[in-house]
């Protein structure tokens, strides 16, 4: 009896395990087709992409490449010359960014650029 409760419990948690890592792709999550670009904030959508994936090589102190994305007085002159955009994109002719790294999300990288073509507001 007891062996047959270890093993429905060893069953049970496996199932468990395998269920849960089957979505953690984030483009299985959120597909570009159902990303939502209507009223991007520097604050809430742009600048935690660049906390988490940017800032470890281009915050002050660090600068690789002399480009500080810190904060948005920093990232402005990068907008005005397509820099950014063409690198997070992997656009010819730019360094594609995160060096090193997979390519942003389709929607991240699709949330960037409505955040630009709205004028790039710093809210």
């Amino acid at each position: 009896m007891k062996l047959t409760a270890i093993l429905w419990s060893l069953l049970v948690m496996t199932a468990l395990m395998i269920s849960s890592c089957y979505y953690d792709v984030e483009e299985e999550l959120y597909p570009s087709g159902n990303c939502d670009t209507e009223n991007m904030s520097f604050s809430q959508d742009v600048m935690p992409v660049f906390n988490q994936n940017c800032n470890i090589c281009h915050a002050t102190g660090v600068e690789q490449g002399n480009i500080i994305l810190d904060t948005y007085e920093d990232v402005l002159p990068h907008l005005t010359n397509g820099a950014l955009l063409g690198s997070i994109r992997h656009d010819n002719g730019f360094e594609p960014m995160p060096q090193g790294q997979p390519q942003l999300s389709a929607c991240t990288i699709e949330k960037i650029a409505a955040w630009i073509a709205d004028g790039a507001p710093n809210n």
